[in-house]
């Protein structure tokens, strides 16, 4: 019997979409269909050009951006929850032998999901499905319920001498 496992990517160093990533590469190379749901994201970063590469990986923005000028608004609650439900389907019917949820930490911070509604969603899926859930700031409760817990530690970061996200690196 396959068990998938649920992993959590947390921490305020960088690496958390990239492990994730990783980890759909070595799954795909493998033979496994990965679905990746961007939470957050809107912008087409480096990182979604794998679909070119790798076929079996589809990779979706279901955000609506990043929240420079102000809070959230009511289309951001709107386009999580779309999200959570087509990520939570996937989930269910087992459709992806690997389901990775972007920035979906940032989104329950946000409170523009509910932890429950995502522990829900975690419990209703197929136990052949392996889910990675990554950003910044991941709920207790998502920490306690995954399998797999890695917090990225910034030590040192070069943005701190003023270097901005460079293309293929870091964006």
């Amino acid at each position: 019997m396959i068990k998938g496992y649920c992993h959590v990517y947390t921490g305020d160093g960088k690496g958390k979409t990239t492990a994730a990533f990783g980890l759909a590469v070595r799954a795909a190379c493998a033979g496994k269909s990965v679905y990746i749901g961007q939470f957050i994201k809107d912008m087409a970063y480096s990182e979604t050009n794998i679909v070119k590469y790798l076929p079996n990986i589809q990779v979706e923005q279901l955000g609506l951006g990043c929240f420079i000028d102000g809070p959230p608004k009511e289309a951001d609650y709107e386009a999580a929850h779309k999200a959570l439900e087509k990520c939570g389907q996937f989930l269910k019917d087992g459709t992806y032998d690997v389901v990775v949820l972007d920035e979906i930490n940032i989104a329950l911070y946000l409170k523009l999901l509910p932890v429950d509604l995502v522990l829900k969603a975690l419990d209703e899926r197929d136990s052949k499905v392996e889910v990675i859930l990554t950003g910044r700031y991941a709920p207790q409760m998502l920490m306690q319920y995954a399998d797999l817990v890695t917090e990225m530690k910034e030590i040192k970061h070069y943005y701190q001498q003023g270097v901005l996200s460079r293309k293929g690196i870091d964006c």
